[in-house]
């Protein structure tokens, strides 16, 4: 085996919420980074699936998910190991005005597009996002 076989690749499913001009993130409590919510995919489920699943788990949230936006794949150095993911990101919908943690290690809030670059998103491509194309635009 080499060890590319050994590390592994997580599979991760994110939601992109984009409310009066702001998008919802999350970070761990005290974190000095932030990314967009949601959670690996577990053997069995469809990225649309885990999506749904952790914004239940993590934020109580009922979500729905819209179109699937696309693929990004990431790699960086995790605690000195090299650690790979691709993420499945999808528009999303939570009808609740107000979106806390049931977990005791993260926090969602909104940030305004307009001031993402203070967020520190992960990975950085997601900070494209600050300017969305016309036909993602609520």
């Amino acid at each position: 085996m080499n060890e590319y076989e050994l590390a592994g690749i997580e599979t991760i499913a994110r939601g992109v919420l984009i409310r009066d001009g702001k998008l919802l993130l999350c970070k761990a409590k005290g974190g000095a980074t932030s990314y967009l919510p949601g959670g690996h995919i577990e053997f069995g489920e469809t990225g649309r699936e885990a999506l749904v699943r952790e914004m239940r788990e993590e934020a109580g949230a009922e979500c729905r998910t819209k179109d699937f936006l696309g693929v990004v794949e990431n790699s960086f150095l995790q605690h000195g190991k090299k650690h790979c993911e691709i993420n499945l990101v999808y528009s999303m919908q939570i009808d609740d005005e107000e979106i806390t943690s049931k977990e005791d290690w993260i926090e969602f809030f909104f940030q305004p597009l307009a001031k993402l670059s203070e967020a520190h998103l992960l990975p950085d491509v997601f900070n494209q996002l600050s300017s969305p194309p016309a036909f993602f635009r609520p």
